[in-house]
This record gives structure tokens, sequence and C-alpha cells, in this order.
């Protein structure tokens, strides 16, 4: 929307703009382009792709799919797995010339061994992870989908929330507090990152290679890489185009530490021995200490802010998940 780069856009989200905590300089971008449909369900579908005159989409960019954490298999199957599913049936069915699909670099195995490699063992270890990765799988198998899967790290930048607007939410509470923040387990610890222009630029940058790829009629093993094209990629596990997309940073809980400690002006430090081995034993307690901690102050700083608590986007609230000794 901002670069002009498509003559129709076309957004689809179950949830309506007012109420997904959205910047007030999104409202231009969704007031003419915005569909209210949930993708998950095929009845939704004809109303989503259809466009006047016979005219059809070139790209598809699935965004979707349930991101909190710690839900049942059966909310990640029918939120993540089945709407990537779905859509991307329609979008081949439609003669699509590009399908983006966003999905996790938490695929991996995650010891800490060399960085990951599109090719390396895929091992995911949250429920999220392993519903995303059964789509990359099957969404490889639909015939004539120009089929692009990109796995990003923690996504940063403008508007984001989930795990960056976490720890930047910690760190304002311990600001208010007066306390040193600590994390568990260790400095070099991964925390890999990429930020949100970057993103969004890889998505439109592999569906014009997509594209351009199903137009020349070229195999996706024998495409020129160009200084603006990448090499593609293949899963053991899958067929399609898969990319890592992430920084040059290595980002670690170190370097988290040392940008939160110059950002909020706070002492930050990592535990000990042994409240890392209690926290290994008990950490769904560990993690119930820390929000105990932190939400009360959460609530009274937004309170002074004049904001209503819990309406916005961001919170310190941590789960299980977002503490796991994994890379």
């Amino acid at each position: 929307h901002t670069n002009s780069l498509a003559s129709t856009l076309r957004i689809v989200d179950k949830q309506l703009p007012q109420l997904a905590s959205l910047a007030p300089e999104h409202k231009d971008a969704c007031s003419e382009n915005f569909m209210q449909a949930d993708a998950s369900r095929p009845p939704s579908l004809s109303r989503v792709f259809d466009l006047p005159d016979g005219q059809r989409f070139d790209y598809v960019f699935n965004c979707g799919g349930e991101t909190r954490h710690s839900q049942d298999d059966e909310v990640y199957k029918l939120r993540s797995y089945e709407l990537s599913l779905n859509v991307a049936q329609e979008a081949a069915r439609r003669g699509v010339k590009a399908y983006i699909e966003l999905s996790t670099g938490t695929v991996y195995d995650s010891k800490r061994d060399p960085p990951r490699k599109e090719t390396d063992k895929l091992k995911p270890s949250l429920k999220q992870a392993k519903w995303k990765l059964q789509a990359e799988e099957d969404l490889s198998k639909i015939p004539n989908l120009p089929l692009v899967v990109l796995r990003l790290p923690n996504v940063y930048g403008p508007y984001s929330g989930q795990w960056m607007g976490t720890q930047l939410a910690l760190a304002r509470v311990y600001q208010g507090i007066e306390k040193e923040l600590k994390w568990l387990w260790g400095p070099e610890l991964r925390t890999h990152t990429v930020h949100v222009d970057d993103v969004v630029r890889a998505c439109w940058t592999a569906a014009d290679w997509r594209a351009n790829q199903a137009q020349t009629g070229a195999a996706a093993d024998s495409a020129p890489p160009t200084p603006t094209s990448p090499t593609p990629k293949k899963g053991p596990l899958s067929s399609a185009s898969v990319f890592n997309i992430v920084d040059k940073g290595d980002t670690s809980q170190g370097t988290m530490a040392e940008i939160t400690k110059a950002l909020f002006g706070i002492e930050t430090g990592f535990q000990n021995v042994l409240i890392n081995t209690f926290a290994r034993l008990n950490l769904e307690h560990v993690v119930d200490d820390v929000n105990d901690e932190t939400l009360d102050p959460w609530a009274e700083l937004q309170q002074k802010a004049g904001i209503d608590a819990g309406t916005g986007p961001l919170s310190p609230f941590m789960e299980k998940e977002l503490l796991r000794e994994a890379d």
C-alpha cells in the first residue's frame, strides 16, 4: 500500500480492524481494502478471491495462523494448518502466480548446534511449530501451487508485539520497580531476529522471483541466482522453495541484555546455576512467579499513562514457551 506496488490490494481477517489494536496510520490501508472473512472456512473463499470482470490476484501472502501459545492441538490444526491448506488450494485453483507461506524457524531441532540451514533436521518442539511444519509439507503436495515458504525468527519493528513486545514491556516494568532484570539460562542462548521491513521485502522479492520462475518455465532447482533473487532451497520433507529469513546479528540473550540496559537504564544479568536448575524442573512455577511480580506494576504504569489496562497490544505476560531453554 505504502509503495503502490499493486493495482488491487485485499486484506482478509476474521477480526475487524477497529478491534485489532491497529495504529491510526493503518486506517487508510484498511478503509477500502479490508474484507472480513474466516479464511479457514472453505465457504468464505470464493468471496475472498473473487474480483470484478474476471480479474485474478497474482500474489497471495498467508500471514495468518494462531499466534497464541499454550493452545490445544485442535486450535492450531484449525486456525493454522487448515487455514493454510484451504487458502492455498483455492489459490492454486485460481491460478495465482505466487503463494507465499509465512512459517517459523522453530520447526528446526532447538539444540545448540551451528545455525540452521534450510536442509537441516526438522524437529519442532512446540505445538504451534508442529502444525506449521505439517502445513508446509502438505502445501508442497498441492498441484500447480507456486509455493514459497519463508521461515521466520523473532520479528521486531513498528507494530510488533509477540516476543519483542513482551521483552520491552518486561523491561519497562523492571525500570518502574527499580529492580535488576535477570534472564534464565545464559547470554549465549540464541534469540535470532529480523526487522519487519526486511520480512515484507523478503515476501515481495520471493513473490516476484516465484512468478518470474513460473513465467519462464524454469525449474526451482535450476533458476540462476542473482543479487536480487534468492537461491531456492529444499527442505528434506518438502518440494517447496524454502528460505530462512533472518538478520546477520546472531541475536542472543546477551545481545538483548545489552540493548535493554542501554534503552531503559536498568541493570540486567542472568540467573545462577542453582536458579536455572530449579527452573528446569519447575518452569511453570517460575513463569507464575514472574507474572505475579510484573502484571500489577504494568497495570499501574498504564493507568498513569492514561491507557485502559489490558486493552493494548503490549504486555509483560510471560508464557512458558517464551522461557524455554531452546535456541
